[in-house]
């Protein structure tokens, strides 16, 4: 099912994607599903290139979009229907809050934060950060640990939806934990009851302008 155009609204911080417009997508998605299995990787060299809106929109939609919307069900599965998770996007132009019903960002802030957004060197530069969190109000009558384990889980979901998207693309993209969860979660304006769980970068790939060091570890919750 394709994404459907966004809703109108007269809201001026509620900004459409332009799902349906003639650029929906860098190259056609008709990659087989192995092909795009092939291509997925963790990559941490960006482009500063700007990522087009249409492609933003589709990305987001692949993320975690309604794709039932006599439901309001999502192209993510989530653990009870809880839909517990946020997509926080910071960019240049501001802060954004990806609204899926809606099919929109709500602007929260038109100061650029992706510097917040996570401790690796490619990130303030990096066209696109994603960051997911948690509302775990919305998880209130499972224990803490419930909450905690469908929480990442959820959110590996939505991940990995972003991933695929990127590889049918040719996008560049990392999931990252190596967040200062209490500074960002000030810089987002988290209510009490929210977690950050997760950040991902998406863009343009870059390229190398040194050989960086192998290193055994992992420390900094790199994926690959």
């Amino acid at each position: 099912m394709r994404p459907e155009t966004s809703l109108l609204t007269s809201d001026p911080l509620l900004h459409n994607l332009p799902l349906e417009s003639g650029q929906t997508a860098l190259t056609p998605l008709s990659q087989s599903l192995r092909q795009v299995l092939e291509q997925r990787r963790s990559e941490r060299l960006f482009s500063s290139r700007p990522v087009p809106a249409p492609v933003l929109a589709q990305l987001l939609w692949a993320a975690c979009g309604v794709n039932r919307r006599e439901t309001g069900q999502r192209t993510a599965p989530s653990a009870k229907n809880w839909q517990e998770i946020d997509i926080y996007v910071a960019q240049e132009d501001g802060l954004f809050l990806f609204e899926p019903a809606a099919g929109a960002l709500r602007q929260l802030g038109q100061r650029d934060v992706r510097a917040a957004t996570g401790w690796q060197d490619f990130v303030a530069g990096a066209p696109i950060n994603l960051v997911y969190v948690a509302d775990l109000a919305k998880m209130e009558r499972a224990p803490r640990w419930e909450q905690k384990f469908y929480a990442a889980l959820d959110t590996g979901f939505i991940s990995q939806n972003v991933y695929l998207f990127c590889a049918a693309q040719g996008l560049a993209t990392v999931a990252r934990a190596w967040v200062d969860r209490p500074v960002l979660a000030h810089v987002l304006g988290l209510r009490d009851t929210q977690r950050i769980i997760l950040a991902q970068t998406v863009g343009f790939p870059g390229r190398a302008t040194s050989v960086a060091p192998m290193t055994d570890g992992h420390a900094d919750g790199r994926a690959s």
